[in-house]
């Protein structure tokens, strides 16, 4: 969110603290509003529309808590800073159970560190913005789903196609990193899924499932993935003080789910995080087949590991592995779908082939399809999915 488009509205009884306060956001390029009561702050607030709050939670008549209540049943996305003298650990407790997006500790001595929280309040409001506008054309697409799945034997051709507005935008450039996918289903409707978003301004978090079978039902399992998914991120953002992402964690959150739902359906996933700061991918294993292929140097090799299909064992456990990524990499994750059309006899000369084709330079979507001839496929005997990560 551009600063010179950011309204701030000040609401503190010190106007020694308040006046001080103001002059230095103005020239920090926010446009400052100024409330010397919480009362006047809730009037500005409801005629002026800004995009922050900063304020104070000891003031006379009406407190700075009081205030944070009214604006929460208005609006609950709003980005709130409480600010408070030394000694109120209850206030500062309560006011972040009631949504506030950080705290300060009154003297400020350092300006850099309100100027910081502000824009870091900012960034996560965008986020969630730009994550409730998505879940909304998620809900429109999977209630469009459900109403095609009904009417799927005259009309499978539109089930497809609501299918594929739930897949991500792509390609995605994140930070030097490039994402892009492709699927060829076995029937209209596919049982494998890919999906990538960003998490933060420094993470982004992406995985590809295969569900068991082919066709609806398995189509609906990829509905309630991307639903499970969205959920877990608006937790997350949610939160004032967002914990670590763990893929094992939204491994065995999945399992769970699907256990619960009793659909007799199992998904095998290999799920990531990637920190764009640290140059570190962590990723945990759903009894995902093929391993994924990391190439650097035209060097390739698969990523190995372990766990359980989603979605078959309550006991399922799931691990973490982080690993350092180099400045230039390729990592190529395809669903189980692109064996059964390789035309080697055995496992172990697909995966030899496999290697050999992303050790040659197919480093993108378009050169992987021509060098195994994918676009020749009309009748896929299984779902294929092909999820490419790399940084250049």
């Amino acid at each position: 969110m551009s600063k010179a488009r950011s309204t701030i509205l000040i609401i503190d009884d010190d106007s020694i603290v308040r006046e001080s306060v103001a002059a230095y956001l103005s020239q920090c390029l926010y446009t400052v509003m100024e409330a010397e009561s919480g009362k006047q702050g809730l009037a500005l607030f409801r005629s002026e529309h800004p995009q922050l709050i900063l304020c104070d939670l000891r003031m006379p008549n009406m407190d700075g808590l009081a205030v944070l209540r009214e604006i929460r049943s208005e609006a609950p996305n709003l980005p709130f800073i409480v600010m408070t003298g030394a000694g109120v650990l209850d206030d500062v407790v309560e006011a972040l159970r009631l949504g506030a997006s950080d705290f300060l500790t009154k003297p400020i001595v350092d300006l850099e560190v309100l100027e910081y929280a502000i824009n870091r309040a900012l960034d996560s409001a965008k986020l969630v913005e730009e994550n409730q506008r998505y879940r909304e054309n998620l809900e429109s697409a999977i209630y469009s789903l459900e109403s095609n799945l009904n009417l799927l034997r005259e009309d499978q051709k539109a089930g497809r196609q609501v299918q594929m507005k739930m897949l991500p935008h792509s390609p995605l450039d994140f930070e030097g990193y490039h994402l892009n996918h492709h699927i060829i289903p076995s029937l209209y409707l596919s049982g494998d899924f890919v999906d990538y978003f960003k998490l933060d301004d420094h993470r982004l978090i992406f995985y590809l499932a295969d569900v068991s079978g082919h066709g609806a039902s398995s189509a609906f399992i990829t509905v309630l993935l991307k639903h499970m998914s969205m959920n877990l991120l608006q937790d997350y953002l949610s939160k004032p003080r967002r914990p670590t992402i763990h893929p094992s964690q939204v491994l065995d959150y999945i399992n769970q789910s699907l256990l619960q739902s009793n659909l007799g359906k199992h998904v095998t996933l290999f799920g990531g995080v990637i920190d764009t700061r640290r140059s570190t991918l962590t990723y945990s294993f759903g009894g995902h087949f093929p391993f994924p292929v990391l190439t650097t140097n035209n060097s390739a090799h698969f990523i190995e590991g372990g766990g359980f299909p989603l979605g078959l064992f309550e006991e399922a456990t799931f691990e973490d592995t982080t690993i350092n990524l180099p400045s230039a990499f390729n990592l190529t994750i395809f669903s189980d779908g692109i064996l059964e059309i390789l035309p080697q006899d055995n496992l172990n000369d697909k995966e030899a082939y496999l290697l050999s084709v992303l050790q040659k330079g197919s480093h993108s979507i378009h050169t992987l399809k021509e060098a195994l001839a994918l676009n020749a496929i009309h009748e896929a005997p299984d779902d294929i999915a092909i999820l490419m990560l790399n940084r250049s």
